[in-house]
């Protein structure tokens, strides 16, 4: 056999030998993708074609089971589904809000200082999250968040069963949610705070134009303001009152008044018309200023005049304003007045012509709306305390540092004082006890009231007191709360407490809430059984430590005066400042959480007081104060009826003192 060359390409015979198949095997191709086009046209226009319909249906129903698989788990396409609650309830009071605990612990608390660009925020990026798969648990019983909290409270009803098999529901779509949040009335004010270029974003407020009869006509009938004082030239200066002679050096040169403590109405109205935020364009604000006259209204009717005519004024005033279409956006939870009287004057309990006060507050209207007085209830949450109108009302912001430079200056002699009279009608007051300890004290000053010609009606005799005192005996006056703790923190003298109520749960917006920072508490029932010596207690404070809260009482002066309401405060905040801003964070959190569909069910009322404590990621639980609370009475506990009873004891106390003056 010969051998193949090496040097022969093995190509070169294949090619030889397959040269006449070539062209018969590229034929048969062409048949091949002819055919397969032919079937493929064949297929669509007369299989398809004919079935369309049934076709049709067919998808449908696979698209359908689709989505339905879908929502069960976390979805990235362009338009997703998020969580929104079924059966929203909005509830009447919202101070606070309940969320199930999440596998035994709470969602992380949104603190009080998120604004409204942080939850649009949220909301924006909820686009991005899948709804959770719906399961059937029970959960434990809600617990109470802090009143400032905005974290979600997710839907975790039990999902409807068709047989064994579990149905998925579909949640609405972003669309759909953002179309919803446009149908509140209120969204254009809350974006306002999205406006960074806007000064005022957030801040905007409305007042309603009232008819004269609720504020202005009482100020040209202001001898009929009080049955035992001429409140005529208390209302002069804006409200201020007559200017105050420095003829002792106790004051400074300019900025001081004899400015009557229940004059905060008219200080307040006359303030907020130099508010800067001020609009007539009610959809752009944030809360809406009722400028009635609550407390001049009632102090004209308290004493021989029956209920109706105590009633009138209020309920005519909530008559003009639930037929205006501001009241409809929110049915007057956007609302708010100043009263500048405690809570007890508007709170009264019965229809009996003997009763104190009037209703005000307990009108379902009034319910709905914010009221700012000087002594709020601890058992409701429609009131809020302000601070009581000191002497001071600069006009600069200089003349405010220069009066903090000079309190942190002062010599101070005595240890503590206390500036008051005894309430022998009270059995439950602790002032006769204070007295004696005074009387008994080489440290201790004591400026008596009731004996004689008293100095407590001078100024300028109390201001000189305060100003060389460390600590200033602050007990309860007629009712919880007094003017005289403003007036000793104004001289820059450490408050000293002996009931919660005197201020720990009454100023809120405008007092820390660690209060062992600028004040001292020593309670009641220690003074009473002699438990305590207060020379003794207050002795014990290392020096270092009283110059700390004495500071921390100079710095806290801003917040617990009030402005001129002729001028403005170049950059500090007044306590007229302090209130609005309180004002609006409760009604901006209020649309926040009707946004978000909150559930408020297991709000109580009745402990109101202790929902303004909270701090963040804190529950409503037993508290060291609820003696002092408790209802209904016995023992050491408080009712609004002998509240009431003390409201009206402090207008016999002014009847007394006017007497003394004549």
């Amino acid at each position: 056999m010969r051998r193949r060359s090496p040097t022969t390409p093995p190509s070169y015979h294949m090619d030889k030998g397959t040269g006449k198949n070539q062209h018969s095997r590229l034929c048969y191709l062409a048949m091949l993708a002819a055919f397969f086009w032919l079937s493929l046209l064949y297929f669509h226009f007369f299989i398809l074609g004919g079935n369309s319909g049934d076709d049709s249906a067919q998808l449908d129903i696979v698209s359908a089971r689709s989505q339905q698989t879908l929502v069960s788990r976390p979805m990235t396409t362009s338009n997703p589904t998020v969580n929104i609650p079924r059966e929203p309830k909005i509830s009447r009071n919202t101070n606070s809000i309940f969320t199930p605990p999440n596998n035994g612990q709470p969602k992380p608390p949104i603190g009080p200082s998120d604004n409204l660009s942080r939850e649009t925020k949220n909301s924006d990026n909820s686009d991005s999250k899948a709804e959770p798969e719906i399961s059937d648990r029970t959960d434990p019983k809600p617990q109470v968040l802090h009143q400032t909290e905005t974290s979600h409270v997710s839907d975790s009803k039990a999902q409807p069963t068709v047989g064994a098999q579990p149905i998925k529901t579909t949640a609405p779509s972003t669309t759909d949610i953002r179309h919803e949040q446009e149908s509140f009335p209120f969204m254009r004010a809350l974006r306002t705070t999205e406006n960074k270029s806007d000064p005022c974003g957030g801040r905007y407020i409305y007042v309603h134009d009232l008819p004269p009869r609720f504020n202005e006509d009482m100020l040209k009938e202001c001898k009929s303001l009080s049955l035992w004082t001429n409140m005529c030239k208390f209302t002069t200066n804006a409200g201020l009152g007559p200017p105050l002679e420095n003829v002792e050096g106790v004051f400074s040169n300019t900025g001081w008044y004899a400015t009557n403590q229940f004059a905060v109405d008219v200080i307040f109205g006359n303030r907020m018309k130099q508010y800067e935020c001020l609009t007539k364009d009610s959809s752009l604000a944030a809360a809406i200023f009722v400028p009635f006259y609550a407390g001049f209204d009632i102090a004209r009717y308290l004493w021989g005049y029956n209920i109706s005519t105590r009633d009138s004024a209020s309920r005519d005033l909530l008559d003009w304003l639930m037929n205006r279409p501001e009241w409809k956006i929110m049915g007057g939870k956007d609302h708010f007045l100043v009263a500048g009287r405690i809570t007890w004057d508007f709170r009264r309990i019965s229809d009996e012509e003997s009763d104190w006060g009037n209703k005000l507050l307990f009108l379902p209207a009034a319910r709905n709306m914010s009221m700012l007085v000087v002594e709020s209830s601890p058992w409701h949450a429609n009131d809020f305390g302000i601070p009581y109108p000191t002497y001071f009302h600069p006009a600069k912001d200089s003349e405010v540092f220069l009066w903090q430079d000079r309190m942190r200056n002062l010599e101070r002699k005595w240890l503590f004082s206390f500036a008051g009279a005894p309430r022998p009608g009270n059995v439950k007051s602790i002032r006769g006890q204070i007295i004696d300890q005074c009387k008994d004290s080489k440290v201790g000053k004591l400026l008596e009231c009731d004996f004689g010609e008293s100095k407590c009606h001078s100024p300028s005799s109390i201001m000189q007191m305060f100003q060389s005192s460390l600590f200033c005996l602050q007990p309860q006056g007629d009712s919880y709360t007094r003017r005289s703790a403003f007036d000793s923190m104004l001289a820059g003298c450490i408050p000293v407490f002996f009931h919660p109520g005197s201020a720990y749960t009454q100023y809120t917006w405008h007092l820390p809430k660690n209060y062992s920072k600028y004040s001292v508490f020593i309670p009641e029932d220690d003074i009473r059984k002699k438990n305590v010596s207060i020379e003794q207690r207050l002795g014990q404070i290392p020096p270092e430590q009283v110059k700390k809260m004495r500071e921390e009482v100079i710095n806290l002066i801003p917040s617990l005066v009030y402005a001129d309401p002729r001028s403005k405060l170049e950059t500090l905040q007044d306590a007229f400042d302090v209130s609005v801003q309180g004002v609006i964070n409760k009604v901006t959190k209020l649309r926040r959480e009707i946004i978000e569909h909150r559930v408020d069910e297991n709000f109580i009322e009745e402990l109101s007081w202790k929902y303004a404590l909270l701090e963040e990621g804190q529950y409503i639980g037993v508290h060291e104060w609820d003696p002092f609370f408790s209802k209904p009475k016995g023992g050491n506990a408080d009712s609004e009826g002998s509240a009431a009873e003390l409201a009206k004891n402090s207008w016999k106390n002014e009847q007394r003192q006017q007497v003394k003056k004549r």
